[in-house]
This record gives C-alpha cells, structure tokens and sequence, in this order.
C-alpha cells in the first residue's frame, strides 16, 4: 500500500486498530480483558513494576489526571488486592503505592499471554516484516515520546 493519503491513511488506521485490538482481546483469558481492570489501572500496574512504590502525586501526574481521579483508580486496585499503602516512617503524610505478590502476579500472567499472542500472530509474518514493523513502531513511539515532553 505505497502512495497513501495521510487522510486515507488516518481513515485506514481508525477501522484496522479496532480490528487488531479486538483480535488480541479475544486470545486473551485475564483480568483485562474480563472486564475486572480497567486500562488506566493495568497502566498503573505496570508502572509500578517499573518503578517500585510511588506517590499519588507522581501517579496522576504520569496518567495526567487529578490526584482525586488517581486516587480512585488506585482504591480499586487496593479493594481488589493488586497494591498496597504504605506509610513513610518519618512522615505519616506521605503515602506510597506499593504492587504486592498479587499484582505482581497477574501482571506476570498478562504478560505471558500477549507474549504468546504476539508470537502465535507474528510468527506468520517474515522476519524482515516483523523487523520493519517493530522499527515503524518504535518511530511512533519515539513521536509521542517528544510530543508528551511539550505538554
């Protein structure tokens, strides 16, 4: 599909990404995607696998919502078992988020299932497809990346 519109190719990107995103859901069998988490509350999870407890304030500020809209994110995931508060020693007022065994769990289990999707679909792509796809999405990313930089 060589000499593209960038409108066609915005109208191509807005009936397809539905389509993939349907087709990975249906191959998964977990929380997500029973409907028990929210993506807002997995991007919790997974920040928090990458950087250990955080600040409500340091939350909010990565899914750019109010303190009060995190905090209500992360009331579910403690009422459903995933993180923990934990409590500065020197200064009751400071309050961390922590993922316990859990949560650590389940994001282990997601992880293995869109690992296995991702090689049960792409292993019926080239290795060359496969190489140039990941590097256009790694341009994308690189995009977005500089653009949340300026907000």
């Amino acid at each position: 599909m060589t000499g593209i519109s960038i409108a066609d190719f915005a109208l191509k990107m807005n009936q397809i990404i539905p389509e993939i995103m349907k087709g990975f859901a249906h191959r998964q069998n977990n929380e997500v995607y029973k409907g028990k988490i929210t993506l807002p509350q997995l991007l919790i999870l997974e920040l928090l696998s990458r950087q250990g407890a955080s600040k409500m304030t340091d939350l909010a500020k990565y899914m750019k919502v109010s303190t009060a809209a995190s905090t209500g994110i992360v009331q579910r995931l403690v009422m459903l078992g995933y993180v923990q508060r934990e409590y500065d020693s020197s200064d009751r007022r400071i309050v961390k988020i922590k993922l316990n065994t859990k949560g650590t769990e389940l994001l282990k289990k997601i992880n293995q299932q869109r690992t296995q999707s991702v090689i049960k679909i792409f292993g019926q792509i080239s290795e060359n497809d496969r190489g140039e796809y990941l590097r256009i999405l790694m341009q994308v990313k690189d995009i977005l990346d500089k653009e949340e930089t300026k907000l």
